[in-house]
Parts: C-alpha cells; sequence; structure tokens
C-alpha cells in the first residue's frame, strides 16, 4: 500500500511527478486556461457557462492523465491539493518558473 501525504510540501513534488510528460502538462493548461474563459462566461452570460468549468478543467486533465501519462489523476485521492496545484502549475509556467520546481522534484525538462 502506498503511504498517505499528510502534508502539503510533500504532495507538490509528488504531483508534479504525475504531469512528468511535457503533453499532460499541455493538456491541463489548456484545460485551465478554459475554466478562466468559462468563469467569464459564465458570470457575464449566466446559464450552463457554470457547467462547462469543472467539464473543461477535468476533462482535459484526466484526458492527458489516461491517454498520455498512462496513471491515475492525483484528483482521485487529494482532490483539493489537486486543484491547487493545478493552478500553481499553471500560473508558474505563465511565469517561466515552473522548470525549477520540475527539476526538484526530479521531473526532467
Amino acid at each position: 500500500m502506498a503511504r498517505t501525504i499528510t502534508r502539503y510540501r510533500d504532495f507538490w513534488p509528488y504531483y508534479l511527478q504525475e504531469h512528468a510528460r511535457p503533453a499532460t502538462r499541455r493538456l491541463h493548461y489548456a484545460g485551465t486556461a478554459l475554466t478562466f474563459l468559462f468563469l467569464v462566461l459564465a458570470i457575464c452570460l449566466g446559464g450552463w457557462w457554470w457547467l462547462a468549468l469543472p467539464l473543461a478543467g477535468y476533462g482535459f486533465a484526466w484526458a492527458a492523465h489516461f491517454g498520455v501519462e498512462k496513471n491515475r489523476p492525483a484528483t482521485f485521492t487529494y482532490p483539493l491539493w489537486s486543484l491547487l496545484s493545478d493552478y500553481r502549475m499553471f500560473f508558474l509556467w505563465l511565469a517561466g518558473r515552473l522548470e525549477p520546481h520540475l527539476k526538484q522534484a526530479g521531473v526532467p525538462t
């Protein structure tokens, strides 16, 4: 049985290792970016756009894990930390500051 992660600082490197392939991260970025678009549309237009938020975020992420990375999404075990880490990874990538985190987690860049 795998050990349970009890601290976020231990979860972050694990999360990055679960996103080792660049294609996995790219699909996550696309889904995360779409969540912002759908959030704006939901606020401005209301209606069904609210439903698109989790579909975009989780749809792209789960496709990446099952289709590219061939692993089980961390969301299934650590839902809140995974959501936080997805946005953290996205914003670090946008700022050009993700690579040191990947290297520290042992992910080849």
